[in-house]
């Protein structure tokens, strides 16, 4: 074990914290407040997931950090500005997960369109012989609206064209090098798809983008997918049109009080829900993992790093 001194920023995955363990001298989450003030002289990581909230207190409190980080491609439980002002550097792994989430994607799309956990269920429970389910709807020519362009939509946009979609998309700006159709408002958005997809960042910038006038847009017949963060979907708003029938369904892998979901979806017949498992395999995990503790050790070897996040690239 290393002299050299990592906090985890909450409870790691354990294929995360045990190398981490074996390298570096790791402090837990949980550390009482006592123990912490002792060890944050020497302190010079800190180790999150995707989940992990990092405040400025937090950073602050730590003389020698120089590096978050964040296995995962969010960040948005980071206060990356407050690491920047003490020139603390935050990582995240990004890439290695985009085809796990964009595989996710099209299983949620398939599973909500064609309603196969309830077929599933149907079968188990030993209704067929009482009679067929009601019919589902077709996926393969719908249209697909992608709420943000980055890395993982062109990959979800990429599987969907196997599927003969029509894709369009809304983001910050139009991205000349695409063919897909550009809307600049996630309602314009809405109001010309089938299956709306969310895979934008979370944080404050996002925070309840979709909302009742979105749902709205996207009208009786379409879909909600939510695969970015349970903050970019005003979840009460998305109840009620579920509620009213303003919209056909919903696929969720993520949630605005995670691992708590509204009991009102857990009721919905009409929505698919997925306890945040985007990347979750162990292929892909694996991947985060080593890239996660690539960052920490080119830190301390004083390398590049491998991948920080876009507020810390020179």
């Amino acid at each position: 074990m290393s002299t050299l001194e990592v906090l985890a920023a909450s409870k790691l995955a354990p294929m995360y914290a045990t190398p981490l363990a074996a390298r570096y001298t790791l402090y837990p989450h949980d550390l009482d407040a006592a123990a912490l003030a002792e060890a944050a002289p020497r302190i010079r990581a800190i180790a999150a997931s995707g989940e992990s909230k990092v405040s400025a207190a937090l950073i602050n409190s730590l003389p020698a950090l120089e590096l978050i980080s964040v296995m995962g491609v969010g960040y948005d439980g980071i206060d990356v500005a407050a690491a920047k002002a003490r020139g603390v550097v935050v990582t995240h792994t990004p890439d290695v997960l985009n085809d796990e989430v964009a595989d996710t994607t099209l299983g949620l799309m398939l599973c909500v369109a064609r309603q196969l956990p309830a077929a599933d269920r149907h079968v188990r429970a030993g209704l067929w012989p009482q009679g067929p389910l009601p019919l589902s709807r077709k996926m393969s020519g719908a249209r697909l609206g992608l709420v943000g362009m980055g890395r993982i939509a062109k990959a979800i946009a990429r599987r969907a064209q196997a599927f003969d979609m029509a894709i369009a998309y809304t983001a910050r700006s139009a991205k000349a090098d695409l063919p897909y159709t550009y809307y600049d408002s996630p309602a314009k958005l809405a109001a010309q798809s089938d299956f709306l997809v969310v895979i934008t960042p979370g944080g404050a910038g996002t925070r309840k983008l979709i909302d009742a006038e979105v749902l709205r847009a996207l009208g009786p017949n379409g879909i909600l997918v939510n695969v970015a963060r349970g903050s970019v979907v005003d979840e009460a708003a998305l109840i009620a049109a579920l509620q009213a029938g303003t919209i056909a369904g919903a696929a969720l892998d993520v949630f605005e009080n995670e691992p708590h979901v509204p009991q009102a979806l857990i009721d919905m017949p009409n929505v698919v829900l997925a306890p945040h498992i985007g990347s979750a395999t162990v292929q892909t995990r694996q991947a985060m993992v080593d890239l996660a503790l690539g960052n920490l050790a080119a830190q301390f070897a004083g390398q590049p790093l491998l991948s920080p996040v876009p507020e810390c690239r020179a």
